[in-house]
């Protein structure tokens, strides 16, 4: 009698299985030297016996039924079946003669009603095991959702802490993932030059290939990098620590929706193209160079225009002029800043109450969840597709109060920041001014103000908030006579 040797493991990963198919093969070979069986062939399968399919079986069974061998030679009968349909084609071949025999050094086995019997048992027994195993893992994974636990395998820029059995952040991978959002986030990187950065900066998947740019838009849409997860179209409220904010996360994804493009800025070799437009006919205000000097005038293609040439340096000494509007002298500046810090001690205080509403809305938001979902589990009106649609609102809403107490906990007080700026930016204007760098000017111009306008070969724009009250004199009146 000839037979087929047959091994088989679940996967191609070593480490998870007990035993591998080297070592089955070798205990098999093992086993037909001693009881002196003719082999003809050697057949081994990476692929789980779960379900019908398998290629390697199917072959050996044709072959078999072919004549080429009577008999199979496996370590234990869960190796040629887990499910009915399998193990139903070995009975049946068994029944009809095209197998006379199988062994197996740990299970006995007699081609008669009882050994049938027996290996129908066995059989069942695989088949109890599988759908067992497949049963503690769906409920482990229930348990894991249940407790905002990510249940697979860490995504890039998280470790699986098998301790745990949470994902922790990868100390290495994490910055360049959150590196990306920000990137990204600028709108001045497709997605293929953004993979081009992680590449050249040393990013890698888990299995250590090169990132292409639909895993790199993957990951850019993944909202497990801001503390929550989708899992079988639903959302949960993750435990992990995120890597990135809701905000930075937000801003990706209009970025994306915009099909991630953004108007580059354009560099000129002159300073202030495109800064203003023509106060007669609203065109651009371009700049031409003429024997050595540069000239402001309008592109008149609207219409005519009678706007005439200004030249950059009295261009320039009109934006110093109203430059010199917004500064302060060193005095005043340090009163208001003293006054500054003052307001800041009392924002403090108001900071806790606006903290402890936030935290009153949050629990609110929570009672709510916990009645979406009695309601849904008790089945009282609520379908499956309107309980997760209802359940993301309200983790939305949760996410951006638990945002906003954090936003307040660490700057409760930043709307003094820009007053405090400004203080600081109009007491170094002099500085600026004495500098005579013209990109410097352009930055500080678009601080302090808006619509640009040459009109008469006069420089004009319009004051920002708080700038207009200094430009314009005494704004803080108190302040000035410390």
């Amino acid at each position: 009698m000839k037979y087929f040797i047959y091994t088989r493991k679940s996967t191609d990963s070593e480490e998870r299985q007990v035993l591998s198919i080297e070592a089955q093969l070798a205990e098999l070979k093992e086993f037909a030297a001693k009881e002196k069986l003719e082999i003809v062939a050697s057949l081994c399968e990476a692929k789980t016996a779960k379900e019908p399919g398998r290629t390697v079986f199917g072959e050996m069974l044709d072959r078999i039924e072919k004549g080429e061998a009577q008999g199979i030679l496996a370590w234990h009968p869960d190796r040629l079946a887990r499910n009915s349909i399998d193990g139903g084609k070995i009975i049946y071949l068994l029944d009809t003669g095209k197998i006379k025999d199988l062994k197996f050094p740990t299970f006995w086995f007699d081609s008669t009603p009882q050994g049938k019997f027996m290996l129908n048992i066995a059989f069942g027994q695989s088949k109890y095991y599988i759908d067992n195993l497949s049963e503690n893992i769906k409920r482990g994974h229930r348990q894991k959702l249940r407790k905002g636990i990510w249940p697979g395998w860490a995504p890039l820029g998280y470790l699986n802490n098998h301790r745990t059995k949470a994902i922790d952040i990868d100390p290495e991978k994490s910055p360049l993932v959150r590196k990306a959002f920000e990137l990204y986030a600028t709108g001045d990187y497709t997605l293929k030059a953004l993979a081009d950065v992680l590449e050249k900066a040393g990013l890698r998947s888990h299995q250590g290939n090169v990132l292409s740019v639909s895993c790199v838009q993957h990951i850019l849409k993944n909202p497990i990098y801001y503390g929550v997860f989708r899992y079988n179209g639903e959302v949960y409220d993750g435990t992990h620590e995120p890597i990135i904010s809701k905000k930075l996360f937000d801003s990706v994804q209009e970025v994306m929706s915009n099909r991630g493009k953004k108007k580059r800025k354009r560099k000129h070799t002159f300073a202030f193209s495109g800064l203003m437009r023509c106060g007669n006919c609203g065109c651009m205000i371009t700049t031409e160079r003429q024997k050595g000097h540069n000239y402001y005038r309008c592109t008149k293609k609207k219409q005519r225009c009678d706007e005439k040439y200004l030249r950059e340096e009295s261009l320039v000494e009109q934006m110093k002029l109203c430059i010199q509007k917004v500064s302060l002298p060193d005095k005043w500046a340090e009163n208001m800043l003293a006054e500054i810090e003052k307001e800041k001690a009392q924002a403090m205080e108001k900071t806790k109450s606006l903290v402890q509403n936030l935290e009153n809305k949050k629990f609110m938001v929570e009672q709510r969840m916990d009645k979406l979902l009695d309601l849904y589990i008790e089945g009282r009106g609520v379908e499956l597709e309107e309980y997760q649609a209802k359940k993301q609102r309200l983790l939305n809403d949760k996410l951006d109060i638990q945002q906003k107490i954090k936003d307040f906990e660490q700057n409760g007080n930043n709307w003094l920041e820009p007053m405090k700026e400004m203080i600081l930016s109009s007491s170094q204007a002099k500085i600026l001014l004495s500098q005579g760098d013209n990109y410097k000017i352009l930055t500080f111009l678009k601080n302090i103000g808006s619509n640009f306008i040459l009109k008469d070969k006069k420089f004009r724009f319009n004051y920002k908030i708080g700038w207009r009250a200094l430009a314009e004199g005494e704004p803080f009146p108190n302040w000035r006579r410390g």
